[in-house]
């Protein structure tokens, strides 16, 4: 049997506890929300996680939507029917997320849009004064990464990263599990994710035109222009450069973050290793990787990423997941849960159960975590920009490496510069006009 110091780990987890029921004290912002006001939010995006998080924020109680932004005016038209069943008020319509950001009565914006829209958008809305609950990855690139940061510091907004893990209780379990040295030393973490949907049927011909009702030039925004295709816009877009970064930074984000969270590791990795392409599904429609592997490497552990698109399944016959191995032990984890084996023996000898695929009880923590920091003027959200940019980083850092067809890449992340100027090509979208990169 494992042994570790009991009373470290009831400390921590009562630190993250209680970190989690009032969040620490940030710097003050200007525009105040008084516990007892209603808050009125906005969102921009409806078509899938944007709705879910919209819909868990309303159950929370004394949140109003005011505004509903899509460019499909057929999303739109389903989500205000759906709207009516949440709250009394209609809310407003329209396709340009500008008209959201004017309103002087909108306290807040949701942003879940495609990736390559998520900074443009935010930038717009903190200099607007609204604070933001933004869907992961926090950004399409390095760069954007790096203008949101400072877009919500500079306008000192309250800011969520949607990555709802940090809010679920046996994850927060898992890290104070870890922090208080439950396996010893930790040495090695692994993060993998395996699925079907990031591997696409081999590109059938562009349309003549977007369906009836999109307004595909919105859509692409900033994004290169390109001929309407089906496979990269709903719910496909994400294995396209364009506009997503595939599995690294669909669920990359997710599963380094933990990873990163339990190591405290708050900086860059001295140095990283990336091989990868499309390899099982070389005819497919997909542009991002089927197969990849990234190693980050840290002056005291490693830390691995491996995806294989198409093939749903991985270690411990688990798609998705992370293993943590230590000096006296390793650790399993997932969203449906973790256990705990011993270097020796058989086990688990510890079992935490998770809240399942949906994450719907980490949602429902993170989004009534967003509106208690509007309320209370906290910036110490639950994952806050800082923490949403580090670990899109590490993904982007890793799809870099991919699209330069594998090698080693060390990133200054103060200078802002690889040590491959190759790698460096890919730190900045170029954007389309009339559209600029913002200006913080």
């Amino acid at each position: 049997m494992m042994n570790f110091d009991r009373r470290a780990f009831l400390k921590t987890t009562s630190a993250l506890a209680a970190g989690f029921a009032l969040p620490a004290h940030g710097e003050g912002v200007r525009r105040h929300v008084a516990a007892s006001d209603r808050i009125n939010v906005g969102l921009i995006g409806c078509h899938s996680m944007g709705w879910d998080d919209l819909s868990a924020l309303l159950r929370q109680g004394g949140v109003q939507c005011l505004a509903l932004c899509d460019v499909d005016r057929n999303v739109l038209a389903r989500r205000e029917r759906e709207l009516a069943g949440l709250q009394s008020a209609k809310a407003d319509v329209c396709t340009d997320y500008r008209r959201v950001l004017d309103r002087k009565d909108i306290d807040a914006v949701l942003i879940a849009t495609p990736d390559h829209w998520h900074c443009l958008q935010f930038v717009d809305a903190c200099g607007a004064g609204k604070d933001v609950y933004v869907q992961k990855p926090l950004a399409n690139s390095i760069a954007e990464c790096d203008a949101m940061v400072a877009a919500a510091r500079a306008h000192k907004r309250v800011v969520q990263v949607g990555q709802q893990q940090r809010s679920g209780a046996y994850w927060r379990e898992l890290v104070a599990f870890l922090q208080s040295g439950g396996i010893g030393r930790i040495g090695r973490v692994q993060a993998w994710a395996n699925f079907r949907y990031a591997v696409r049927a081999p590109l059938g011909p562009d349309a003549t035109s977007a369906p009836e009702g999109v307004d595909y030039d919105a859509w692409l925004g900033p994004a290169p222009l390109r001929a309407f295709n089906p496979q990269r816009f709903h719910g496909s877009w994400r294995t396209a450069w364009a506009h997503g970064g595939g599995l690294m930074t669909d669920w990359g984000v997710h599963l380094l973050d933990i990873a990163l969270w339990a190591k405290g590791v708050r900086g860059m990795p001295l140095k990283t290793h990336v091989c990868g392409g499309k390899y099982l599904f070389p005819e497919g429609g997909h542009e991002t990787p089927d197969t990849l592997g990234v190693t980050y490497q840290f002056s005291d552990f490693v830390l691995t990423w491996e995806s294989n698109a198409g093939v749903e399944n991985g270690p411990f016959n688990r798609g998705y997941g992370l293993l943590f191995r230590g000096s006296e032990g390793y650790v399993v984890a997932n969203r449906s849960g973790w256990d705990v084996y011993p270097n020796r023996g058989r086990g688990p000898v510890k079992t935490v159960k998770g809240d399942g695929w949906a994450n719907r009880e980490s949602v429902a923590n993170h989004t009534a975590n967003f509106a208690h920091c509007i309320r209370t003027r906290t910036l110490d959200t639950a994952c806050p920009v800082e923490v949403g940019s580090l670990c899109a980083k590490y993904a982007h850092i890793g799809n870099i490496g991919a699209r330069m067809g594998g090698g080693t890449l060390v990133y200054d992340d103060g200078a802002g510069t690889f040590n491959d100027a190759t790698a460096d090509a890919f730190l900045r979208p170029a954007y389309r006009a009339p559209w600029k990169f913002p200006r913080v």
